[in-house]
């Protein structure tokens, strides 16, 4: 299973050039734009400080965060965590990173339902991520083994990780949403003016919003290959 090469063809090989494409794609559209100032001359940390306000969210903390990207919103504790590069640089890329963190803020304090449905498929996913590669192996053992019961096993860790696919597609909406409310409050708030500084602030998020759809189609050629395995598994049986 591990070195079956249908995986690497169709999965692994897939995915790396996927997520590879959608890193430099990313990295690209940031650098470019972190290379702009603003004419605000707002640092990502001066404008999330704006922002909390003007989203209507209060209670938060702003801490940094190491890394690059790196930046995030933790709904648990009430936390911005925002990356250097993004807090302490004034550039177009920097306004739309802590706007789109905002956005999720923003999306928490009002409750927004897929933000709610996210969070909640959350613990069935780390399970499932562990407990479906058991069932799944435990089930072909057992099938071999000459178990019926073990197809059924196998089934149950596919549907474990079909949960995957379900928490990537409802990562979407949340996502794309926290980009639209940060156009907004950019736009508002007056933090960015003039189509070019528009124009970059949608580059950064709509690169960011790729790496979302690429995780997407990753978690669903893993599950039509399980699918797939798993199928065999039980024509072979009959």
């Amino acid at each position: 299973m591990f070195f079956d090469p249908t995986y690497l063809l169709c999965v692994a090989v897939p995915t790396i050039l996927l997520m590879t494409i959608t890193s430099i794609y990313v990295k690209s559209a940031y650098k470019k734009w972190s290379q702009i100032p603003a004419s605000s001359r707002m640092t990502g940390h001066d404008a999330a400080q704006r922002l909390i306000a003007r989203a209507g969210v209060y209670g938060i903390q702003i801490q940094g965060v190491a890394g690059n990207l790196t930046d995030n919103y933790d709904p648990r504790t009430k936390i911005l965590h925002l990356s250097q590069d993004v807090s302490g640089t004034a550039s177009v890329a920097s306004l739309a990173v802590a706007a789109h963190e905002i956005g999720h803020a923003q999306q928490d304090a009002q409750g927004y339902l897929p933000l709610r449905f996210r969070a909640a498929l959350v613990p069935m996913v780390n399970i499932g991520s562990y407990l479906g590669w058991i069932l799944i192996i435990g089930g072909m053992f057992l099938s071999y083994a000459g178990w019926a019961l073990g197809v059924n096993l196998a089934w149950l860790g596919v549907a474990f990780f079909a949960g995957g696919v379900v928490f990537a597609l409802a990562t979407l909406p949340v996502e794309l949403n926290a980009s639209a409310r940060a156009r907004v409050l950019l736009a508002e708030s007056g933090i960015i003016s003039g189509p070019d500084e528009q124009r970059g602030v949608s580059n950064v998020l709509n690169a960011a919003a790729l790496t979302y759809v690429a995780a997407l189609l990753t978690a669903m050629l893993q599950l039509l290959y399980y699918v797939m395995l798993v199928g065999g598994l039980g024509r072979r049986r009959r």
